[in-house]
């Protein structure tokens, strides 16, 4: 038996050993660090040539995540986050309304602008709301967690995972296959997570009336840039759109749309250098290691034969969507999709099998704490305010929450494939 194959699945389970627990003795541990350790090791191993490594890193999804991290970044320090969230949330005037037009606002706005922007840019409004009309910060907190994952379900560049499925799939056109097969179910999903919030926090939802008063924007240039950045996505995301309903004549790659956005904070602020220097580089270098690792584990030849062993239909809609919940609470759901979607082109997967893929793995971010990157963002940026979210709590609103979105999905699939 050759142990150095082994190696890559080995240090797999080690990784994500490490990311659950996140420490060694009195060592504190963080996710991009335990990745980036992961992903060394293989590459010194020789399990993956330094040259494959580089090569297996998807530029797409990193230049992607880069250019709207800085569009957030620039919402967020120029106080335009905060006055925009007025116009947005000023017809709540109690907790559930606040919390119903949050995950319905934040979860259009996942879908546009990737759940793991949206999870930076909505913890610290979620604790800024909270503290201002003294809500509960866990429930405003598990709203921005469940709207960012649900919402960012029904678009290509709503999350890392559905954009490795519109670019690696194939999916002939993204914006329309994913909002044919998810917009409904993904709405439906939404209104289902109001209800199970209200459930866990009833008591919370009977607080006082609130009223929002509009904040005044800190710095009128940045705001006015972030404003044009935000004005470019929405234009190119439905150019992008109108040009799949034209036959793709004027077609461009989802990663231009990023870039694009980024482009007037990047040239034209005076405070770029605080900006670059500001953004979430950690969750990049997570995502570059992540590729490697996977990359490794697939090249070392052991993933395929077990599943060709399993006398399984893994093409199966309802299989993919068990799969993709259960299978991210371990591999986390960037990673798994990075394995599976082989498989299932290799299988001849059609465009619902595809999309089942999409939605599982994005929604199994709602079961644990660990289920998605945007959960992590989201804890990690509210403990630095202050607040936070134990394993324990999120479950007990995550998992029922968890398996109803799967029912809906499920169903849905059944009726429309």
């Amino acid at each position: 038996m050759n142990l150095s194959v082994y190696l890559p699945i080995f240090v797999l389970l080690v990784v994500f050993l490490l990311i659950a627990v996140r420490q060694i003795g009195t060592l504190r541990l963080k996710i991009w660090q335990i990745m980036a350790g992961g992903a060394a090791i293989v590459v010194a191993s020789g399990s993956i040539a330094p040259g494959d490594a580089v090569k297996a890193i998807d530029l797409d999804v990193i230049v992607f995540l880069f250019g709207m991290f800085v569009v957030g970044e620039a919402l967020i320090r120029s106080g335009y986050l905060y006055h925009i969230s007025h116009d947005a949330f000023r017809h709540a005037r109690s907790p559930g309304a606040l919390v119903f037009s949050m995950l319905f606002v934040i979860g259009g706005l996942s879908a546009l602008l990737m759940n793991d922007t949206l999870a930076i840019i909505g913890t610290p409004l979620a604790v800024f709301i909270a503290e201002k009309y003294r809500i509960n910060c866990k429930l405003l907190l598990l709203t921005v967690c469940f709207a960012t994952t649900i919402g960012s379900v029904a678009s290509p560049i709503g999350n890392p995972q559905n954009l490795l499925v519109a670019i690696n799939g194939p999916v002939a056109a993204p914006f329309a296959t994913f909002f044919k097969y998810l917009a409904l179910p993904t709405v439906l999903n939404l209104v289902i997570a109001f209800f199970v919030l209200k459930v866990v926090y009833r008591r919370h939802f009977s607080a006082d009336e609130i009223s929002s008063v509009r904040e005044e924007i800190g710095d009128l240039s940045l705001a006015g840039l972030s404003r044009l950045s935000l004005m470019i996505i929405l234009a190119m995301a439905g150019l992008k759109a109108a040009s799949f309903a034209l036959g793709n004549a004027f077609d461009f790659r989802l990663t231009y749309i990023a870039v694009a956005a980024a482009m007037p904070v990047i040239i034209l602020s005076r405070r770029r250098v605080e900006i670059l220097r500001s953004i979430d580089w950690p969750t990049l270098v997570f995502f570059a290691a992540l590729f490697i690792l996977m990359e490794s584990v697939w090249r070392s030849g052991v993933i395929q034969p077990v599943l060709s062993s399993m006398d399984l239909d893994l093409a199966s809609t309802g299989l993919i969507l068990a799969l993709s919940v259960t299978l991210s609470q371990v591999l986390s759901n960037v990673p798994f999709v990075a394995l599976y979607l082989p498989v299932l082109n290799h299988l001849g997967a059609n465009e619902v099998g595809l999309m089942a893929l999409a939605a599982g793995s994005t929604i199994a971010g709602n079961l644990f704490i660990l289920g998605a990157a945007s959960n992590v963002i989201v804890i990690h940026n509210a403990e630095k305010r202050g607040h936070t979210i134990g394993f324990i709590e999120f479950a007990k609103a995550g998992v029922p929450l968890t398996i109803l979105n799967m029912l809906v999905y499920w169903a849905w699939f059944r009726v429309i494939g």
